[in-house]
């Protein structure tokens, strides 16, 4: 009895290993078929956001929640009462001075207002928190997701930077593991997007009939020129209205955004005296306008890369034709010069 049920055993041990598959292959398996996603467009594209939004998290964690920050030393608002008051007892209710006298007027006044310049100077110079916000108001989810944007997409604008000590080195390791995959991304979205709109020409091309048989279609420069014209045109128009700002400082903000320039002097819906909801709406929407501008971008370089090679090669056999229809003729001549 005991070796028929040992037989039992070992024929069922048999077949599940004949018929099932090993749990661990199947984990190589999954972990294999994910690296293959994450390698195609849409999981680069995915990749890239996911990044993003998990810094975003991260950073808001970490310089909501460190103790060791610096407590605000810097509050326009109060400051700026400060020497008002004393500017006021030291002029119009000092009895000392004259403020008839411009001279001694002009010496007291000038003095504070100098020590409140460089007392704001400063302030802004050691990155203080001179608004009066706490932490949590600063490092909202737009604007942590804004800052994710503007470190591995290598913008840098400025605007908000980390106080904290884990902050700076958190940003460091952000940084080199984001940069690569933003290169990854801008790879393989110019790709994916210089794609779909040659197949738009191409068929735009079959459209209106000017495709012969055979021809091949190539998008030319000038068209990538205005997609980039028009699409910083429409980013120019919309900032403008958003915020205020007039058409060149608009297109300004645009084209250093989009080349990665990163001036910081316009940044759109950032505010440190302004948590709004729109201002933060105006982030989100900041954050998709340069992601996918900087796709288009990669766009028109791959497609104006292809327009450039076969204009070279048309023009080298073109040189090649003329060079041999050269050589034919001096031959010629030479061939029918009579010998003396």
């Amino acid at each position: 009895m005991p070796r028929v049920m040992r037989s039992s055993l070992k024929s069922r041990d048999s077949s599940s290993t004949s018929t099932g598959v090993d749990p661990r292959e199947r984990v190589k398996d999954c972990c294999r078929k994910l690296v293959a996603f994450m390698c195609t467009q849409v999981g680069v594209g995915g990749l890239v956001v996911g990044y993003a939004i998990v810094g975003a998290f991260g950073f808001m964690m970490i310089e909501t929640t460190q103790i060791d920050q610096p407590e605000t030393v810097c509050v326009r608002e109060i400051i700026r009462r400060e020497y008002a008051d004393e500017l006021w007892f030291s002029t119009a209710s000092n009895q000392s001075v004259n403020v008839f006298n411009h001279t001694t007027f002009y010496v007291v006044s000038n003095s504070i207002l100098r020590r409140y310049q460089e007392n704001i100077t400063n302030g802004v110079r050691q990155k203080l928190n001179c608004s009066g916000l706490k932490p949590i108001d600063i490092w909202s989810f737009p604007a942590a997701l804004m800052f994710c944007l503007s470190i591995f997409t290598m913008i840098g604008y400025g605007s908000l930077v980390p106080k904290t000590q884990w902050g700076k080195v958190a940003t460091v390791i952000y940084a080199v593991l984001g940069i690569p995959l933003y290169v990854l991304y801008f790879l393989n979205m110019g790709s994916v997007l210089a794609q779909t709109f040659k197949w738009l020409y191409t068929r735009l091309h079959e459209c209106t009939g000017q495709r012969k048989p055979g021809q091949r279609i190539t998008v030319p420069s000038t068209a990538c020129l205005w997609v980039i014209f028009g699409y910083i045109l429409a980013g120019a128009i919309m900032f403008a209205e958003w915020e205020g700002w007039d058409y060149l400082d608009s297109a300004y903000f645009c084209v250093t955004s989009l080349c990665k320039i990163g001036m910081g002097d316009f940044v759109p819906g950032w505010s440190q005296s302004d948590s709004t909801q729109d201002s933060q709406t105006k982030l989100i929407i900041n954050f998709v306008y340069l992601l996918l501008g900087m796709g288009l971008i990669a766009m028109c370089y791959n497609l104006m890369k292809e327009d450039v090679y076969v204009k070279a090669r048309e023009l080298k056999e073109q040189l090649t034709q003329a060079m041999d229809a050269a050589h034919y003729k001096i031959v010629t001549c030479c061939k029918s010069e009579p010998i003396d």
